[in-house]
């Protein structure tokens, strides 16, 4: 077993954690499979050229979907180098390469404004559609408003976005449609011990999924390097004898 989920289910063995927000009287509590464990790290500013590699690869038809507009490369681009990550939060998922294949921005209200709420926005690489990562960087995203006092969670997303708005619903939110765009609102509790520790366990478990793949990345280039000294060196000797 995976080290980092054999930690993750020792510390999440009093509270189902990965379960996905199921609003209550809702059939699927009885029947839904438990879904998908998925490291999700928290993104910081030194990563910041990985989320512009991954916003910029996106398709301008995902692009649109994503910021609600076709998003050209320049405001991609200002976007990534605009990200606030003293206010707001970051979560990635990472390939074996350390790319980036899926993002959700969790950004919290202006000190201007109410506290009590925060904005989600999401976005996945179109090769890693289809394995139900926005939906667990939603339940992410929630486990964090709700540690931090948010009480309810938005998203705006244009009705043609059936993926977000799906994931929305799926999560008891409300959704309100006004033509061409939709806003999604999901109230959300108060923090509990239960939340907090889950917060702490899934964070832990993403850092070290993280360092596995480093070092297999690490030790897979060192490899590289030393079949390229090899070869040199057949070359070499090869150009050389009689």
């Amino acid at each position: 077993m995976h080290p980092a989920k054999a930690f993750l289910q020792t510390m999440l063995g009093f509270g189902p954690f990965f379960k996905a927000p199921i609003v209550e009287g809702d059939s699927r509590a009885a029947s839904a499979p438990a879904p998908l464990m998925v490291p999700i790290r928290s993104i910081g500013p030194r990563e910041r050229g990985r989320i512009t590699d991954h916003l910029m690869a996106l398709s301008p038809h995902d692009r649109y979907l994503r910021f609600g507009y076709a998003a050209s490369d320049e405001q991609v681009k200002r976007y990534a180098d605009g990200l606030d990550f003293e206010r707001d939060e970051l979560f990635g998922i990472y390939n074996r390469r350390l790319d980036i294949i899926a993002m959700a921005h969790l950004a919290f209200a202006p000190p201007d404004q109410h506290s009590d709420c925060a904005e989600f926005g999401v976005s996945v690489s179109e090769h890693a559609r289809g394995r139900g990562y926005g939906a667990r960087l939603f339940e992410r995203a929630v486990v964090v408003a709700r540690n931090e006092g948010v009480g309810m969670l938005f998203i705006h997303a244009l009705s043609e976005n059936a993926a977000m708005l799906r994931i929305a619903r799926k999560a008891g939110a409300t959704v309100v449609r006004s033509g061409s765009e939709s806003e999604a609102h999901l109230e959300l509790p108060s923090a509990t011990l239960d939340s907090r520790m889950s917060e702490i366990a899934l964070q832990h478990y993403a850092q070290v999924d993280f360092q596995l793949k480093a070092r297999a990345k690490q030790f897979w280039s060192f490899l590289s390097s030393m079949q390229e000294v090899r070869g040199g060196m057949r070359d070499a000797r090869s150009k050389s004898a009689p």
